[in-house]
């Protein structure tokens, strides 16, 4: 698999040719006025008009145009994923009543086992999945790098380029095994100067910072249990001279404020700040945990926070607190986080989830169904550092669109967000990266549907020792 995913992508505009008019849709740009039965115009890879009614007729003077009928349909931004970890297709369902430390520490070895072709598969139907929730940027934080298993991060960029979603690959690492007080065994820990090296490496190799950019990467060390603080500082240092994001987990479970104070005489949150990994180029993971002052420093500096709401369901680690965070004025963006944790977690269904955990706890007004929407949507690009690119649809934007049939069934609910947000996950008319379709009538259109499943169970197979 070494070399094939070695060249940058080309540019999406050159990889979509004509007009693209979108109609009788109900648009929920999310910044800006909703239009009932309005037009989208797409030339190239980006949106060039939004508004009501039918499209001017100059939007089809020239060139080929192709009609997309939007009756029946809303055109929402295609969801942002802040984090997640593809190579976790390959061990879902295990340790279904651990705790996160319980979790890991029995997964620990079985990861260890991972190769090239086990990452490509997973990560070949982890973003496919996505994309059927109507995905069309994701991130992904890998950070076990077994020695001698092939180039695992060139793996799945190869995945997200074959698939055509816009992909940032965060590159982890892990520096402190357990017999340095950390909580991965000593074999799936990286050399902390190799790790740098590696880093950098994919940087140069990968990141492309251009508006229409398919592939960025991020340094995302793992966690505060797992990484030393050399490291932590030498990678806020190496993002920074390079011009990327930082990312890791924070503040996900109890157990790692108790590990953090015995060990580090600090919170999470004031960990960080002593790091100096607070700025509008960070964003953290869950962050569940949270004291009044980790709020009051993610506003003020502009830290984003990634909200997995099922995940932090699954293994018990409680509710983020997301409308406290937004009332504070912080980025916060939606993530399914791995496959092991969050079980065929739709991107789309955690729209819902945010909503409802928020209102369960804070009342019923907690979190609207046009904030949960945002958050999935513009707050995601926020915490990625897009939110001029994509988030949002309004002229000048890239044409990363959502449209949801709310028709049928659907059509007793009048309020069209209503219809995403508060049921189940309507029918994917169409996706759109680029301008590009990615998914039609709930089927993938890039790569095909039935080999991206057998991918992922291949993977499954291939690293719990079966036979693929």
């Amino acid at each position: 698999m070494s070399g094939r995913a070695s060249e940058r992508p080309a540019d999406s505009a050159s990889r979509t040719a004509g007009r693209i008019v979108i109609e009788n849709a109900h648009i929920a740009p999310v910044r800006g006025a909703e239009i009932a039965g309005g037009h989208l115009v797409i030339e190239g890879d980006r949106i060039t008009a939004v508004g009501p009614g039918p499209a001017p007729t100059s939007a089809g003077a020239t060139g080929s145009v192709r009609r997309i009928d939007g009756t029946g349909c809303l055109a929402t931004p295609g969801l942002v994923n802040t984090h997640h970890h593809l190579y976790q297709w390959a061990t879902q369902g295990l340790f279904q009543d651990a705790t996160l430390f319980e979790w890991l520490t029995g997964l620990y070895e079985t990861w260890a086992a991972m190769d090239a072709e086990v990452v490509h598969g997973a990560a070949t139907a982890g973003l496919g999945w996505l994309a059927l929730g109507g995905c069309t940027t994701s991130t992904d934080h890998h950070y076990v790098f077994p020695k001698g298993r092939g180039d695992l991060l060139e793996a799945e960029i190869l995945a997200a380029r074959e698939l055509g979603i816009r992909f940032h690959p965060c590159r982890g690492s892990m520096d402190r095994g357990r017999s340095q007080g950390g909580l991965p065994p000593d074999e799936v820990v990286e050399d902390r100067d190799e790790i740098l090296t590696a880093t950098e490496e994919a940087i140069d190799a990968y990141h492309d910072p251009s508006f229409s950019s398919m592939l960025r990467v991020a340094v995302a060390p793992c966690s505060p249990f797992s990484v030393s603080e050399e490291l932590m500082t030498a990678a806020a240092v190496l993002a920074r001279r390079k011009g990327v994001r930082l990312h890791t987990h924070l503040a996900e479970t109890l157990d790692e404020e108790e590990h953090c104070r015995e060990q580090l005489g600090c919170t999470p949150g004031e960990y960080m700040e002593k790091l100096g990994w607070l700025g509008e180029d960070v964003w953290f993971a869950h962050c569940v945990h949270l004291h009044d002052a980790d709020l009051a420093r993610f506003a003020v500096t502009g830290t984003g926070i990634a909200h997995c709401p099922s995940s932090n369901a699954r293994l018990g680690a409680g509710i983020a607190r997301v409308s406290d965070l937004l009332r504070a004025g912080a980025p916060v963006g939606l993530g399914v986080d791995g496959a092991a944790s969050s079980e065929l977690t739709s991107l789309a269904g955690e729209l819902r989830q945010a909503m409802l955990f928020q209102r369960a706890v804070r009342g019923p007004k907690a979190l609207t169904a046009r904030q949960a929407l945002e958050i999935g949507t513009l707050g995601g690009a926020r915490c990625l550092g897009r939110q001029e690119e994509i988030g949002t649809l309004e002229p000048g934007k890239l044409a990363d669109i959502a449209l949801w049939r709310v028709d049928g069934l659907r059509a007793a609910v009048d309020d069209p967000v209503c219809a995403l947000v508060f049921g189940p996950v309507p029918p994917l008319e169409r996706l759109l990266v680029g301008g590009r379709t990615l998914v039609e009538r709930d089927e993938l259109r890039t790569v095909s549907q039935d080999a991206a499943g057998r991918a992922g169970a291949a993977a499954h197979r291939r690293l719990m020792g079966g036979t693929a």
